[in-house]
């Protein structure tokens, strides 16, 4: 059963790893602009679409729910989405590889551990010997997001800036690593939307819903907060830099490509919200460790398509060396956690 819960996180780590690619494909247009036509389809049209058509009682579950938690998972949706919008500038300062390490280091590290805290439970952990096990799992998955860190700092010491905006044709560090900070802290908040969301969840269970879409509900909370802050901003950004002309031409580039690559985007990361809401229902009892699986997929393979899109050429060996290194102490994190969360549940 975590076997199946760490498959569907690889899926979504993939499809959050991925996402950014059709973005490339968009031209002529401000960020702002396919910004927020990725996040409409991301965050409002597939989460409903998706969850009217999985869980036909989504209405009558969210109104059963608590106020509180149906405040809390949107309310904490509305934080998560300030580090969204910074998550898609920290990729255009820093690329996909340093970028995703430098945010999801944090991410992971808020997001996996801080729930845990508040409701009570990360005393159960030190006392179990699958607790310690799972501890020490999230231990070696920062280790690894420190050593891929470690590797982009070394590209960042070793490449003349021409050379580094030859494929990151924004590439700055300094301003990379400022809002990197910012949008790890923030975007930690999505883990801690589910974990308000669990009376949701389980009354999506009460009203028959199957145990692995039972997350549906909450994940379209979440979203709908994270589309509110994306919005007000993207729409606050086309009014001071005049780029509403962005929707209606794009001056010498497909206007439907455009779109369409940008829908894409987007289709593309709600599947990261989908799996992992999806992923933690397999998780059994430490199902809070969810994050820091996810958190390594994702940089597994955004480090593989930099890789792909050679953000790494011209590095040293040793470079390269730390890179393929912390890759392969992320995978072995993700099986360390997989094995104390598997103790767990016989326990």
């Amino acid at each position: 059963m975590v076997a199946v819960g760490v498959l569907l996180h690889a899926v979504g780590g993939l499809a959050a790893g991925s996402f950014y690619i059709p973005f490339k494909g968009v031209r002529n247009w401000a960020w702002e602009s396919y910004w927020i036509i990725g996040g409409f389809f991301s965050w409002l049209v597939m989460p409903w679409v998706l969850g009217i058509l999985i869980v036909p009682d989504i209405f009558v579950i969210l109104r059963a729910a608590p106020t509180s938690n149906l405040l809390g998972a949107f309310g904490y949706g509305i934080l998560w989405g300030t580090g969204g919008i910074t998550f898609g500038l920290t990729l255009r300062y820093l690329g996909m590889s340093l970028g995703m390490a430098m945010i999801l280091g944090l991410t992971a590290t808020f997001g996996t551990l801080i729930p845990p805290i508040y409701f009570g439970e990360f005393g159960d952990l030190v006392t179990r010997q699958s607790g310690l096990i799972t501890l020490s799992g999230i231990g070696v998955c920062l280790a690894g997001i420190a050593i891929c860190s470690w590797a982009g700092r070394s590209k960042e010491n070793e490449l003349p800036e021409e050379e580094k905006k030859k494929t990151i044709k924004e590439f700055n560090f300094r301003k990379g690593i400022k809002v990197a900070i910012f949008s790890g802290i923030m975007s930690s908040c999505y883990a801690f939307g589910f974990a308000a969301g669990k009376p949701i969840a389980q009354e999506a269970v009460r009203q028959n819903v199957p145990h692995v879409w039972q997350n549906m509900p909450v994940i379209v909370l979440i979203l709908a907060g994270g589309f509110v802050t994306n919005g007000i901003y993207c729409l606050f950004l086309n009014c001071k830099n005049r780029t509403f002309s962005n929707y209606v031409r794009c001056n010498e580039a497909s206007l439907s490509f455009n779109y369409l690559f940008s829908a894409l985007a987007g289709i593309i990361a709600y599947m990261e919200f989908m799996f992992y809401g999806m992923g933690t229902t397999h998780m059994g009892k430490y199902d809070f460790s969810s994050w820091s699986i996810h958190m390594a997929f994702i940089i597994i393979f955004s480090n593989i398509w930099g890789l792909i899109f050679h953000e790494w050429k011209g590095c040293s060996k040793r470079t390269l060396r730390l890179v393929i290194l912390g890759l392969l102490v992320l995978m072995l994190s993700t099986v360390i956690i997989g094995i104390g969360n598997s103790l767990a549940s016989s326990e």
